[in-house]
């Protein structure tokens, strides 16, 4: 054979311009890989075959034991009417924006004095002990005390003070008792977020010069942070929820108004309406939470950063 035809055969047997070669080093799956996939594929319908059918089967259940119990016709017209419930709908999300508002404004303060309470928890040496002292007690107390007891004592309880320029509007003063409430939760969040970080990272920021601020602001906080996002979105969502306690003080938010007309009509569809309009503002809050936990997880079992 020449050297001008060797040199136009391929390493593969094929020629430079035909496809054989090419196909010939494709990859193909073994049959044992390809029976492992069909088998797998198989499972997995299988078991969505068996959730489905489960799952049906129990909400057939439920509903024929809800419809065939004795009361559930007054049940029906008291708590599921469908005229009361569209007369109801536009005065609840009207009032609505209350308990949006509360729970904007109520979030970041609540996440900047629940921050600073970890913070003063957290700080070493004996000339702050009675800073942490007195943050310690704050969280006990509020962590004990009952939220609608703190909503009673500050709507009620600040205007008999009869203070100059102490505000008494309810809605004001109960986002104020829903800050120093969850406030205390949150600090012990973010306590949680900084003891998880090993000293060792404080360690080494102290030993490449920086303060213990330094250290404090830049390498542990950051890190602890991240590690409790997720619960920090659980809270949000709680403080969402206990925005309608406000409504004790007069504050027409959703519950007031869904409140004020049962009151007229004597039905009971409109806090229905009010409870499915706080379960669809929470529900994707809620999935979006699940969600970032399993990132967080998965890339943490990945050695990825958290």
């Amino acid at each position: 054979m020449s050297a001008e035809a060797g040199a136009g055969l391929r390493k593969d047997g094929g020629t430079p311009g035909s496809r054989d070669g090419d196909r010939d080093d494709a990859y193909r799956p073994s049959a044992r890989r390809l029976a492992h996939e069909a088998y797998r594929r198989g499972r997995g319908r299988r078991a969505a075959l068996i959730a489905g059918t489960s799952t049906l089967a129990t909400a057939v259940a439920l509903y024929l034991l809800v419809v065939n119990s004795p009361g559930w016709e007054a049940t029906r017209k008291a708590f599921f009417n469908a005229e009361y419930a569209r007369r109801a709908l536009p005065e609840v999300l009207r009032g609505l924006r209350i308990n949006l508002e509360l729970m904007l404004g109520c979030g970041v303060l609540i996440l900047a004095f629940g921050l600073l309470l970890a913070v003063l928890r957290t700080l070493r040496g004996p000339v702050f002990l009675p800073v942490r002292l007195l943050a310690t007690a704050y969280v006990d107390f509020f962590l004990g005390l009952p939220m609608i007891i703190c909503l009673l004592v500050m709507i009620t309880g600040v205007p008999a003070l009869r203070l100059t320029g102490v505000t008494t509007d309810p809605m004001l003063l109960g986002g104020a008792a829903l800050v120093l409430t969850y406030s205390a939760y949150v600090s012990e969040v973010f306590r949680a977020g900084i003891d998880s970080v090993h000293p060792s990272q404080r360690a080494a920021a102290r030993s490449l010069g920086l303060s213990n601020a330094q250290a404090m602001r830049y390498v542990v906080l950051p890190q602890a942070v991240r590690r409790v996002v997720p619960p920090l979105l659980n809270n949000l969502v709680s403080l969402q929820k206990d925005t309608g306690l406000v409504s004790i003080g007069g504050a027409i938010d959703a519950v007031y108004a869904a409140k004020i007309i049962a009151s007229r009509s004597f039905n009971y569809t409109p806090y229905v309406v009010a409870g499915l309009v706080f379960i669809v503002l929470t529900v994707p809050l809620t999935r979006f939470t699940d969600w970032l936990t399993r990132r967080m997880n998965r890339r943490q079992h990945q050695g990825g950063v958290v």
